[in-house]
């Protein structure tokens, strides 16, 4: 089956409620705390974000930005009322906005690899959640480098800050954002939100991952950037959704065409991209619930239908296919 329409969402409808239930409320989160909780865990949850959901935010392949949509490598996990940022391509923060996530509530970033289509807007997420009114803190995880990333950019907009933090009272982003160099294995456990990595095949990128979301009792895996790379099946094995990169090599010579680099480019693409039919393979062995298509090679040739994508994948997948595109939302 292709599917390439959102579901439609919730509306998302700030309640109030009457000053019993504010005192009932604020008494839970006591509770909560004496369980344990910190305030922050508490406070990560007293605003509704819609029902549990996966947003594909950007799904172009590459940093080429040729318009509004498709952007960069970009998507969004809500579960329990807590949002988690998959990748932070150029576009993120706007798209972050279009799916109703306000940027003060930020929580959670996770960077599978240090490409500039995955990464380039982590430093200007955070500042504009900062600016937005941020005070909580947020954690980063992403693979070596993570730090030096953030190190320069604090420093690239270290003025900037320095005066709003002393002219606009504002607490000091940097001791706000707390990062993590992650490598192969667990990642992150809080609740009943676990995410692990596996070191997949992206050279010259030594350090890029997939990574696994195990959210109560669903799945969703990132395929992250990666040529076919068989261990894969067994990380995403029974995955609820397999978010996978995909390339149609068909359509790369006429890609090339459009690029000043050609010969270079399509060998890169080849060396450390999926080829659809492999998309395809690995979803079945994994037996995967539904194949998530995403992060497009080529991702501006407009004559690649979602039938096409989808018919690339069905030689070797047999089960439900969902072709992605920005703002594409799926429940969880």
């Amino acid at each position: 089956m292709c599917d390439s329409d959102p579901l439609a969402e919730e509306s998302h409808v700030a309640t109030t409620g009457t000053r019993r239930q504010f005192i009932a409320g604020f008494g839970a989160a006591l509770g909560a705390a004496s369980l344990g909780r910190s305030v922050a865990a508490s406070q990560e949850k007293a605003r509704y974000l819609g029902p549990d959901r996966l947003v594909l935010l950007g799904t172009r392949g590459g940093p080429l930005i040729t318009g509004y949509a498709p952007t960069p490598s970009a998507n969004l996990i809500v579960f329990d009322g807590i949002p988690l940022v998959v990748d932070t391509g150029y576009g993120v923060t706007l798209k972050l906005l279009d799916a109703h996530i306000p940027l003060e509530l930020l929580r959670y970033i996770f960077i599978t690899h240090h490409h500039s289509d995955h990464n380039l807007e982590l430093g200007p997420l955070l500042y504009n959640a900062w600016a937005s009114g941020l005070s909580t803190p947020v954690d980063v995880y992403g693979p070596n480098g993570l730090n030096a990333l953030l190190a320069y950019y604090w420093k690239s907009n270290g003025f900037d800050m320095e005066t709003r933090i002393s002219d606009e009272g504002r607490p000091d982003l940097r001791r706000l954002v707390r990062p993590h160099e992650f490598t192969q294995g667990l990642v992150m456990n809080y609740d009943s939100i676990k995410v692990s990595s596996l070191r997949n095949h992206h050279p010259p990128v030594v350090e890029s991952y997939a990574l696994k979301f195990e959210l109560g009792n669903k799945t969703v895996v990132f395929s992250g950037d990666t040529a076919f790379f068989p261990p894969l099946v067994e990380f995403a094995k029974g995955a609820d959704y397999l978010v996978h990169e995909v390339t149609y090599r068909p359509a790369l010579d006429a890609m090339v065409t459009r690029r000043p680099n050609a010969a270079r480019l399509k060998a890169s693409i080849l060396s450390h991209h999926t080829a659809a039919e492999d998309v395809g393979r690995v979803a079945t062995l994994a037996k995967v619930k539904v194949l998530v298509l995403n992060h497009f090679v080529p991702g501006d040739d407009p004559s690649l239908t979602p039938e096409i994508w989808a018919n690339a994948v069905r030689a070797t997948f047999k089960g439900k296919i969902i072709v992605g595109k920005d703002m594409l939302t799926l429940a969880l």
